[in-house]
This record gives structure tokens, C-alpha cells and sequence, in this order.
């Protein structure tokens, strides 16, 4: 038997990395370099990061459906394309800056520094480039919102059942590796090039993989790489309900409309909106908080956040442990997710105790995050095969879509309220159960981020407590 279906997951796997470096370049030099620059609180950087989280969540919305239609191959070439060109498009927003705020539209980026640091209003240079950066975090948002989509489904067409969450679990690692990489590579090379140039060089990444995808990816009923024996295994739980076909758009497929009728859309969609912000909640604020709370420079964080996204790899079990539930223990696909999901669910309970133990040791929370960040990419792995368990192939990027916009929507609200709670928290010098100033914002927040997973596994639950195939008549 081939292995094709390897080589895709691992195509899906750097796709991930380079989604989540792009997404990583912002957090990582807004508050040393970028700031200065433009004057910014942290409520502009959580209001930016809160858009981009919005449009986001739009784009999910409708990218899936998009997906669908255009099928994986091209689907997921237009994501990637969009996205890389609005990564790129942020460097640009200190030129355009100046040129709006001061007239002077013919400088690099070193001259658009010098510029803006003669202006005397202040307001105006944070005013015009707030508004760009949310345009270009629009842009990436609105290619980026195209990726889980293409991904889960690239992944129920390469796939077996028993085998996507495994395979899931692989290429989200790739969102680990990124956010890995990110840390050890984006400081430095803001220090040495400039921070524009981080944007420019971790953009162009995006591009060089599209080349390799448009002469890789085939569906594998046509993949010559493919041979009889691998197409068996891939399609060994086709039915009736899910006719094997050679092109894009033959399916038979759900309306847009339609998927809401069904609990299994509901049950997902819930699940992803309570627990999807936690992780872009620790994505988007874990270097300010190491900066804030225990004073660090962007290169000084760089090997505490290493080590956090480390011990996040530890997520690879989130594919293991449900595949041994069906395989050894007789499980269906959908209850055997659900219990490791319900595993899942109470290790992101650590997360009240890492602000009181950071007291000692700031490794203490690095070490925690890192727990909680592992134990939501196993639950994301499970809550993402979901949909490829129990809804056909032509629906599964529509209905992925769906709850990535909902999850996104929640990133929205925490990244939001964050960027408000820490600036009124430092400005007040607010008290919570015996902790003051921003650190008491920072707790407030992960207690919320250690209880919604097990009131989302419970939630799911109630809405879908049985394995059901939805079949498109």
C-alpha cells in the first residue's frame, strides 16, 4: 500500500506552521517595537487582535461553503494566497502611515520612522494606523479563515474514519511548530531587519508552499500515486449515502441553510465557540503577558515561550487516545471522541493556579499554559473529526466553517475584553482575590479559560448524546 495520504497531511501540516507564524508576527512585536512607533495601549493591540478575530469568524463562515465549491485543491490555494499577501501587507502600514498622517508617501521604512516620531499628533498617527493595521489583518483574516476548512476536508477525502483524528492531530501540530518557530525566529529578526520585514519574509512562506501544493494535491480516486490498495483503505467506509466520485461538485450535497437544521451542526458550532478563545487568548496575549507581569524583553521571552509550545506537542495524544477507544475498546466513532474530549476537558483546570504560583516562578504559568494549550489541541483534533464522522464529504468544510466562525466569534469577545480588563486593571490598580493591578486582570481571565471546556463537553453532549450519520437524500 502507498502512503499519498501521509504526504497530504504533511503538505496540511506546513500549511498550519506558516498559518500560525503569520498569525504569531503582530503578538510578538507589537509591545517592544511596534508601540513606540505608533503610540499604542493595549487596548488598540487587543482591538486589532479582536477585528481580526471578527473578520475571522466571517470568513470562516462562508470560506467553508467556498471550499465546497471550489473544491480542496483550489480552495485551499485561494486561503493561502490571500492570506500570505495580508501578512505581507502589514509592513507597509508605517509608509502608508505616514504618508496619510504627514503627506510624506515616498519614504522606506526607516524614513516613515523618522517621520512619525517628528509629529507632534499623537492621536492621528495612532488613529490612521489602528485602522491599517485592521485593514491588513482583514486581508489575512479573510484567506486564513479558508484554512481549517480546506484542511478537515483534504482530511475526509485522504482518511478513513478510525484515522482523522490521528491524521488531524498531525497537522494541527502544525500550529504548535509554528507558534514554536515564531518565538525563536520573529524577535530576532525584527532586532536585526526591522519588524516590517519579519511580516515580508514569514509572508512569502505562504507562497512557496502553494507551488508545491498545486503539484501535489489530486483527490485520490485520480492521485496516480495513489494505488488500488490505498484508495481501499481510504474509502473503506464509503456507503451509499457517499458515492465514490472522480470530480469536484458531483457530490450530493447540503445547502448552506440546511446544516443548521441538524443538532450535529449545533452540538460543533457550541463546542468551538466556548472553547476556541481560550487558545487565540494564549496565542495573541502569552508574550505580553510574560512582558507585563514579569518585565521581559521580546528575546527574553523567547525560550519560556518555546518550552510553553513544547509541552502543547504533547497534544499528539489527543489522536491517539480516541483511535484506541474504537479500536480497542469496540467504541463508535463519535463515543470515542467524546471521551477523550471529556479527558481533555479537565487539564485546562490548571489554569486557575497559574497565576498564583507564578508568584514563585514564572516557569510555573509558562509550564501551565503550556498543559492547557496541549489539552485544547487534543480537544480540537476530536471536535474537528466530528463533523467528518457524521456529516458527508461535500458538507464537512460548510459545516467546519460554521463552527470556526463561532469559535472565532469568541476570540473576538475575549481579545476585546482582555485588551480592556488589563488597561483598566493597571490604570485602577484593581484588587481580585488577593492579587493587584494587571496581574488581577490576567487571573480573571484564566479562570474562564479553565472551566469552558467541561461546560462545552457537557453542552455537546446534551445536544448530540448518540452517533448519527447524516445522509443527504
Amino acid at each position: 500500500m502507498t502512503n499519498t495520504r501521509w504526504v497530504i497531511c504533511t503538505m496540511l501540516f506546513f500549511a498550519l506552521t506558516v498559518n500560525y507564524l503569520d498569525r504569531q508576527v503582530l503578538s510578538l512585536t507589537w509591545q517592544e517595537f511596534i508601540a513606540p512607533e505608533f503610540h499604542w495601549t493595549n487596548k488598540h493591540y487587543g482591538l486589532i487582535a479582536a477585528l481580526f478575530s471578527l473578520f475571522y469568524a466571517g470568513s470562516m463562515l462562508f470560506a467553508g461553503r467556498f471550499v465546497d465549491w471550489m473544491g480542496t485543491k483550489k480552495g485551499y490555494m485561494w486561503a493561502i494566497g490571500v492570506w500570505s499577501f495580508g501578512a505581507c501587507l502589514h509592513a507597509f502600514c508605517g509608509i502608508a502611515t505616514s504618508g496619510i498622517a504627514a503627506g510624506n508617501w515616498f519614504v522606506g521604512f526607516e524614513g516613515a520612522k523618522e517621520v512619525l516620531a517628528g509629529l507632534s499628533n499623537v492621536s492621528k498617527v495612532i488613529n490612521v494606523s489602528v485602522v491599517l493595521f485592521i485593514i491588513a489583518r482583514f486581508v489575512l483574516a479573510l484567506g486564513e479563515g479558508g484554512s481549517f476548512p480546506a484542511a478537515i476536508k483534504a482530511t475526509a477525502e485522504y482518511f478513513p474514519k478510525k484515522d482523522r483524528a490521528f491524521a488531524t492531530s498531525i497537522f494541527n501540530a502544525g500550529s504548535t511548530v509554528g507558534a514554536l518557530a515564531a518565538p525563536l525566529t520573529i524577535p530576532f529578526i525584527a532586532n536585526a531587519y526591522g519588524w516590517e520585514m519579519t511580516f515580508i519574509i514569514i509572508g512569502a512562506l505562504g507562497f512557496v508552499w502553494m507551488g508545491f501544493w498545486q503539484f501535489i494535491y489530486k483527490k485520490p480516486e485520480v492521485n496516480p500515486h495513489v494505488n488500488k490498495a490505498e484508495l481501499e483503505y481510504i474509502l473503506q467506509d464509503t456507503d451509499s449515502a457517499e458515492p465514490v466520485v472522480e470530480e469536484e461538485g458531483k457530490e450530493k450535497k447540503l445547502s448552506f441553510i440546511q446544516c443548521f437544521k441538524f443538532k450535529q451542526t449545533w452540538a460543533f458550532t457550541i463546542g468551538k465557540f466556548m472553547t476556541d478563545g481560550v487558545w487565540w487568548f494564549y496565542l495573541f496575549w502569552a508574550p505580553a503577558y510574560l512582558q507585563s507581569v514579569y518585565g521581559m524583553t521580546s528575546t527574553q521571552i523567547a525560550f519560556p515561550l518555546f518550552i510553553l509550545y513544547m509541552i502543547t506537542m504533547l497534544a499528539i495524544v489527543g489522536g491517539w487516545l480516541p483511535s484506541y477507544f474504537i479500536g480497542k475498546k469496540g467504541m463508535n466513532p463519535y463515543a470515542g471522541r467524546m471521551r477523550a474530549m471529556l479527558i481533555f476537558a479537565f487539564f485546562p483546570l490548571l489554569a486557575m493556579f497559574a497565576q498564583p504560583l507564578g508568584a514563585y516562578s514564572y516557569w510555573f504559568p509558562v509550564i501551565i499554559i503550556g498543559i492547557a494549550g496541549a489539552a485544547h489541541q487534543a480537544w480540537s483534533a476530536n471536535i474537528f473529526t466530528t463533523v467528518g464522522d457524521m456529516f458527508p464529504k461535500s458538507a464537512v468544510a460548510t459545516v467546519t466553517g460554521i463552527g470556526g466562525a463561532a469559535g472565532a466569534l469568541a476570540s473576538f469577545i475575549i481579545n476585546m475584553s482582555s485588551g480592556v480588563l488589563f488597561d483598566h486593571a493597571k490604570e485602577t490598580n484593581m484588587k481580585f482575590m488577593g492579587f493587584e493591578g494587571i496581574d488581577s486582570g490576567y487571573f480573571v481571565i484564566f479562570c474562564i479559560c479553565s472551566v469552558v471546556y467541561l461546560l462545552g463537553w457537557i453542552i455537546m453532549k446534551s445536544l448530540v448524546p448518540k452517533y448519527k450519520v447524516i445522509e443527504v437524500k
